[in-house]
């Protein structure tokens, strides 16, 4: 028979693993509570630790860098002189830019001016140019066509566009849009549109008014957008259809005012350059239109009236 005493020492060891038992399931739940609740903090202290180790140079992968915008290097000093062939919508433009780019290189710039067609006529017939600034892209292309050109297409610098212009004492003022249809006026210089851009933008938007018919009679036809201007301003044409550039111009400020002709009435005017490949001044034709394309140089051509290309 079992004792009592050794019947309370059995129950005594029941009790004590009971205890034991307890202590350790009491453990085990708070150390799952633990993982529960500290396991998200320690991971995201541990991916934040990971992110300040990377390098700041070093894209994860799958990541897109984004593009950088491309420092724009200063213009080497060069020497000698470079002959540009301009359209001449570019005459109000052109020498304060030369002066600009001669003083940060050295190069002194010499322009001709005159329309797109004559120039890129001299330059086929051996015209000693460098560069081809012309008001259009058909003329460039037909340099390149004939291989005068070193490259195998033109590089569009400017958007051009066309303007209504008038002088101040003209009886035609207020100038608008309705003035082309004004029966009071007897007479609207013109660019040649053969010969100029100008004059093929400006022949455009009067075939889309419907009113190049009745005002054919009327059309004083210059040979150049420039000639255009002068016709106007001394009279021999009571307005003129005329680049933006010169009719922006402080002369032509002073002198008239100018409303803008709608875009939608004639074909873009996409203005283009070209570097002569057996020219001697290469280099400096090739950094004076890294600088016409500048951003700097953008933003004062639209200032003057051309917009930047498309």
């Amino acid at each position: 028979m079992v004792t009592l005493s050794a019947r309370r020492r059995l129950q005594t060891r029941s009790l004590y693993r009971i205890v034991e038992d307890a202590r350790i399931s009491s453990r085990l739940f708070l150390a799952v509570i633990c993982l529960a609740f500290l396991g998200p903090l320690v991971c995201m202290a541990t991916c934040s630790a990971q992110e300040q180790a990377r390098p700041e140079n070093i894209t994860p992968p799958g990541w897109r860098t984004p593009p950088q915008p491309i420092p724009q290097s200063p213009l080497p000093r060069l020497s000698g002189t470079l002959r540009i062939a301009a359209a001449a919508d570019l005459q109000p433009i052109l020498p304060a830019l030369a002066a600009e780019f001669q003083k940060a290189t050295g190069v002194h710039v010499v322009t001709s001016f005159a329309s797109s067609s004559t120039l890129a006529t001299q330059i086929i017939n051996g015209g000693p140019f460098d560069l081809f600034l012309a008001a259009d892209f058909t003329f460039p292309e037909l340099v390149v066509a004939r291989g005068f050109a070193d490259s195998r297409q033109p590089t569009p610098y400017a958007n051009g566009s066309l303007a209504l212009w008038a002088r101040k004492d003209s009886p035609l003022q207020p100038i608008s849009m309705n003035t082309l249809s004004n029966p009071a006026l007897k007479s609207l210089a013109i660019a040649d549109q053969t010969h100029a851009p100008y004059g093929r933008a400006a022949y455009a938007a009067l075939t889309r008014l419907k009113l190049i018919s009745a005002l054919g009679p009327r059309l004083v036809i210059a040979e150049n957008i420039a000639q255009t201007a002068q016709f106007a301003e001394s009279g021999n044409a009571q307005a003129a259809l005329i680049s933006l550039t010169l009719a922006k111009s402080d002369h032509f400020r002073n002198l008239g005012s100018f409303v803008l002709v709608p875009k939608y009435l004639y074909p873009s005017i996409r203005q283009c350059a070209v570097v002569m490949k057996d020219s001697p001044n290469r280099t400096a034709a090739h950094a004076f239109l890294t600088f016409l394309v500048s951003d700097s140089v953008q933003k004062q051509l639209a200032d003057k009236g051309l917009d930047p290309p498309k």
